[in-house]
């Protein structure tokens, strides 16, 4: 304390010290006495320059500092003796036992370090004066300088603290793997240091070096077999396929038998690669230790899916609820699996028994909310909801579903005013469009758009969609000339909204506005490539041009050929473009290749579209029985057409 004492006594002399060299001298001079008297509490003078006010807004006074307790490059020569050490200037180069340091780590300029040439004996601790230059590289951005000096440090006797520093230092700084790097180093020269085991195997495992990983987690186990490995395993769960079989590859040699925490990740990863039988002997051990845990127990029932009836998981879920009466995620992981079934009823039972329990719990409150409006128990939603709308957090999303009981009850004027009410940005839109809807429902054109042109005033991130739902409803009442120009005025505002420049192509005809549309969708493609809507339009405008165009029939085929496994996979854009494909080979009177194309999707989802398409294929094949049969499955799922039989086939 007596140092820091004299520090601030002294603060006068930083208020001119740049005005005042004699002043600022007699300081330095000062403290690096002190220094030299007491180099223990050194450490403490580094925090106070970082942390206190005074010291840190006038942190460019102490490199004279530094330069003077630390020594002079071998080509200068030394005014006075000073006491060897092994620390380093700003001309220093530090060589450490491996390559740590990384010139890309930070923006700072690179700071140039040469070794010099004379022999220092070797200081047995870290060097008090280097880890408080250290600190003063960091404090001004000199990041590379303050990762070298740290590192270096962290090499000496005594210095796991140091160690820790410079690894957090490392890991805000570099990237995993040069963090990884120096661990390991650290770590072969302390290797019986237990608590940079767990850094090294936290490390390999982010790293994805699972050969690393595996070694030293099964060193952990053999020193301590009940490690807690939590820790280690936070955040290193790989994400792609090929990572998860190497970490599974590494972890299965490892004895993990009295270790929960390992236990459950070899259970985790097993399931996850259809091995539910192994899985559930890993997670069965992990529960022998911890048997009322609810993330093991969940897990369990994940994998007894798997192997189990839905009886004996529902009964598991359900014992252990019992056991375990205030685990909130019990309920719900029970109530989900209900639902999953389709088993609305018993999961909306639960709920009520669960918002009786945890009734000041709002994520409860919803659930049970929400099934009530699946299973038509739009009072209990009602008396939910309305609870909801005393809590803030909850206030838009209770507004949002009392609109839509008001809706599915007919009670449209109350739809609306709750619909009004809601204003959270990610609800809003949905909730305004409900809003048109019923406008449009009444043929109040004139308040759908005003609805718009509220939105849009009020929420300016969503004025390019409200733009095209007023489109739409222009066109959807005959005015496509009025919805085109508007379109077209408001793409000139959001030249590159996709949104807008694609509802504005789908209005284009595709023969009069060729070139302008051919125009719009060229650029969409080359603002969104993988985009599958582009795709198809585009395929479209080029068989309409011309049936037999490569290009146009090259699209179409690539999207009905998108396997259902896809992440690209969209039912209904397949069926539109075999409709697309269907409707060509129709124009060139290839009725086999249109029934070919359409059969098998209509029997499974019908559309009056491939209806009628089949219909003229058929007709065209002379196959009056399938134009009979067709005929009547569409009447009776389309009120397809009205007068008697014969006529329809005229028709077509």
């Amino acid at each position: 304390m007596d140092f820091f004492k004299f520090l601030y006594r002294s603060r006068s002399a930083f208020d001119y010290a740049d005005d005042n060299p004699f002043g600022i001298s007699t300081l330095l001079n000062a403290i690096i006495k002190r220094l030299q008297q007491r180099r223990k509490l050194t450490l403490l003078l580094a925090a106070c320059l970082c942390l206190a006010a005074p010291c840190y807004a006038h942190a460019h006074i102490f490199s004279p500092l530094l330069e003077a307790i630390l020594p002079r490059s071998s080509s200068e020569k030394p005014q006075a003796s000073t006491a060897a050490t092994d620390t380093v200037t700003s001309d220093t180069k530090i060589i450490l036992p491996t390559d740590l340091s990384n010139p890309s780590a930070t923006t700072a300029p690179a700071v140039e370090l040469e070794l010099t040439k004379q022999p220092r004996p070797p200081l047995s601790e870290p060097s008090l004066y280097a880890l408080l230059d250290a600190e003063f590289a960091a404090n001004r951005g000199n990041t590379r300088r303050a990762l070298v000096l740290y590192k270096q440090q962290s090499f000496k006797e005594d210095a796991t603290a140091v160690f820790e520093r410079a690894l957090g230092f490392s890991l805000n700084n570099e990237d995993v793997h040069e963090s990884l790097d120096f661990a390991k180093s650290w770590l072969d020269q302390n290797p019986d240091h237990v608590p940079a085991w767990f850094y090294v195997a936290h490390l390999a495992l982010k790293a994805h070096d699972y050969t690393l990983a595996g070694e030293t987690l099964n060193r952990i186990l053999r020193y301590d077999p009940r490690a807690d490995l939590s820790e280690i395993l936070i955040g290193i769960y790989p994400e792609n396929d090929d990572d998860q079989r190497e970490l599974l590859a590494a972890l299965q040699p490892i004895d993990s038998q009295q270790n929960a925490s390992l236990s459950v990740l070899k259970a985790g990863l097993l399931n996850q690669f259809n091995d539910p039988q192994n899985a559930i002997i890993h997670i069965n051990r992990a529960l022998l230790t911890q048997p009322d845990y609810v993330p093991f127990i969940t897990l369990k029932a994940d994998i007894l899916r798997k192997i189990e009836s839905t009886e004996t998981v529902l009964s598991y879920v359900n014992q252990a609820r019992l056991r375990n009466p205030d685990s909130k995620n019990l309920y719900l992981y029970e109530i989900r699996y209900l639902l999953d079934l389709k088993q609305s009823k018993q999961a909306w039972d639960l709920l009520l028994k669960a918002q009786n329990r945890f009734n000041d719990d709002n994520e409860i409150t919803l659930l049970a909310a929400l099934v009530s409006l699946d299973v038509e128990q739009y009072r209990t939603a009602d008396q939910l909801l309305n609870i909801l709308v005393k809590s803030p957090a909850y206030l838009d999303q209770a507004y949002y579903y009392l609109g839509i009981s008001a809706e599915r009850q007919q009670r449209f004027e109350q739809a609306k005013y709750y619909l009004n009410a809601v204003v959270r940005e990610d609800l809003v839109l949905a909730a305004r469009e409900k809003v048109v809807s019923f406008e449009l429902l009444n043929d109040n054109i004139e308040g759908a758009i005003n609805t718009l042109q509220l939105l849009r005033q009020q929420y300016p991130v969503f004025a390019p969609d409200s733009y095209v739902m007023q489109a739409d409803i222009l066109w959807q009442h005959n005015e496509a000339e009025k919805a085109l120009q508007l379109l077209t005025r408001v793409s000139r505002k959001y030249p590159d909204n996709e949104l807008i420049l694609f509802a504005r192509a789908q209005l284009l005809d595709d023969s009069k506005d060729y070139l302008i549309k051919r125009t719009l969708l060229n650029h969409l493609q080359a603002l969104d490539p993988s985009n599958l809507s582009y795709q198809l339009s585009y395929a479209q405008l080029l068989l309409a041009n011309n049936r037999s165009s490569e290009q146009g029939l090259e699209l179409a085929k690539n999207l009905i050929q998108i396997r259902y496994d896809d992440p690209r996979y969209d039912n209904e854009l397949q069926l539109q473009a075999l409709n697309l494909l269907a409707s060509n080979a129709l124009a060139t009177e290839n009725y086999a290749q249109v029934i070919n194309y359409l059969q098998t999707p209509y029997d499974v989802l019908p559309t009056l579209r491939s209806g009628e398409l089949l219909l003229r294929a058929y007709q065209g094949l002379g196959a009056d029985e399938k134009v009979e049969a067709l005929l009547a499955d569409l009447q009776q799922r389309f009120s397809f057409g009205q007068r008697n039989l014969n006529d329809r086939v005229q028709l077509y």
